[in-house]
């Protein structure tokens, strides 16, 4: 992949990103997602998480705010996330 240009990101880097992340619910799921996101940001707790079950339960969605700190390293964190196999979406 092409790096951007600082001058053409739409993101102004360092900045807070909001990551929704959306799996089946599971005992084990925010607790997985959070040990990925610490993976690409060291300061990342659960007090940056929201957490919201489905109407029926059957999914969770979270919403995980992390230190953006460039490009390649929220690309690298939406590659690993996207491919756990606990997630079925990630926007």
């Amino acid at each position: 992949m092409q790096a951007i240009p600082p001058s053409e990101s739409l993101i102004e880097y360092p900045s807070d990103f909001p990551i929704k992340v959306m799996g089946p619910t599971h005992i084990d799921f925010a607790i997985t997602i959070v040990q990925v996101v610490q993976k690409h940001d060291a300061d990342f707790h659960e007090g940056k998480m929201e957490v919201r079950p489905s109407a029926k339960g059957n999914y969770t969605g979270l919403t995980v705010t992390v230190r953006a700190t460039s490009r390649e390293q929220l690309d690298a964190l939406y590659s690993e996330l996207s491919a756990h196999p606990m997630v079925k979406i990630v926007m």
